[in-house]
C-alpha cells in the first residue's frame, strides 16, 4: 500500500512537472493557453503538497490556482492595458516586502503548528513567506521579485528532498534557473527604457 501510494506520488510529480514546464515555456511566448496547463500543475501540486503536510505550500499554489484563472479569464475577456513598466523595488517596498516575509511568517506557523501535523512548520513557513513577498513585488513590476522568488526556491529544494519529493525539487531547480533569467532579462529591460531619458538629459 505505502509502496503504491509512493508510486502515484511519483506519477503525479511527473505529470504535474510537464504541465508546469509547458506551462513556462507557453507563458515565455506569451500564449493565453498557459494558464490552462498552469491551473492543472497547481492542482496536482495542491494535492501532493497536502498529502505531504506542506500546508503553508498547499496555501501557495492555492494562490497560484486562483490567479491563474484570473490571468486567463482577463487575458481572455479583460481589456487590454499599456503594462506597467519594469523598475527597481524602493527603500519602502523593501521594507513591505519585508514586512510581509515576517508577518505571514509569524502566522503561518502558529496555524502550521497550533492546528495541522506539520513535521516542518518553519521551514514551509519560510519558503511561502518569500514567495509572497516576491510575487507581491512581481504585480507591481518591481525588478527584486526575482531575488525573493530565488531566496524562496533555494529554501524550497532541500525542503522537498527532505519530503523525498524528488521530482518537484528538480522542477524548482529549473524555475530557479527561471528566475535568474528573468533577473538579467528584466534588468537589461531597465537599462533600455532608461536610455532615451539619458539622452534627454545629455541634450
Amino acid at each position: 500500500m505505502i509502496e503504491q501510494l509512493h508510486i502515484n506520488f511519483l506519477w503525479l510529480q511527473c505529470i504535474g512537472t510537464v504541465f508546469g514546464v509547458t506551462q513556462v515555456l507557453l507563458a515565455r511566448k506569451n500564449n493565453v493557453n498557459n494558464y490552462l496547463f498552469g491551473i492543472i500543475s497547481v492542482l496536482i501540486g495542491m494535492w501532493i503538497a497536502f498529502h505531504s503536510k506542506l500546508y503553508a505550500d498547499m496555501l501557495l499554489y492555492f494562490y497560484y490556482f486562483v490567479m491563474s484563472i484570473y490571468g486567463w479569464l482577463y487575458c481572455k475577456f479583460g481589456k487590454r492595458k499599456t503594462a506597467t513598466p519594469i523598475t527597481y523595488a524602493t527603500r519602502t517596498e523593501h521594507l513591505k516586502a519585508i514586512g510581509i516575509i515576517v508577518s505571514s511568517f509569524i502566522l503561518m506557523v502558529y496555524g502550521l503548528s497550533e492546528y495541522t501535523n506539520s513535521d516542518v512548520p518553519y521551514w514551509d513557513a519560510t519558503t511561502t513567506a518569500f514567495a509572497w513577498a516576491g510575487m507581491w513585488l512581481m504585480a507591481k513590476r518591481k525588478l527584486e521579485n526575482w531575488i525573493y522568488l530565488n531566496i524562496s526556491n533555494i529554501i524550497a529544494i532541500p525542503l522537498l528532498l527532505y519530503k523525498e519529493l524528488y521530482i518537484y525539487a528538480a522542477l524548482t531547480v529549473f524555475l530557479f534557473i527561471v528566475a535568474v533569467s528573468g533577473y538579467l532579462k528584466w534588468r537589461k529591460l531597465i537599462k533600455h527604457e532608461a536610455k532615451p531619458n539619458i539622452g534627454l538629459l545629455d541634450t
